[in-house]
């Protein structure tokens, strides 16, 4: 799945456009490297958000197969380091 449908799909962010308005501004890194829109995610990888007061990470444990999954469903996604 792209890092953008994946961070919309896990409630990262809200919605798609600002998931590849980040991206495209380098604000999200997919273990290590600046990461690009298309680029595909998988179980283990490593999303970092660098804010300008801090960052966030979080860990990819499990692809979705839906479009979106509910709020209280992230954690099976994703674990927040």
């Amino acid at each position: 799945m792209r890092i953008d449908k994946f961070m919309n799909a896990v409630n990262i962010v809200k919605r798609r456009s600002i998931a590849q308005d980040m991206i495209k501004n380098e604000v999200v890194y997919l273990n290590g490297k600046p990461a690009k829109a298309s680029k595909e995610v998988k179980v283990g990888d490593v999303i970092t958000l660098k804010y300008l007061k801090g960052e966030k990470s979080y860990q990819v444990l499990q692809i979705p197969t839906l479009k979106n999954i509910p709020k209280a469903r992230m954690e099976e996604y994703v674990k927040i380091l």
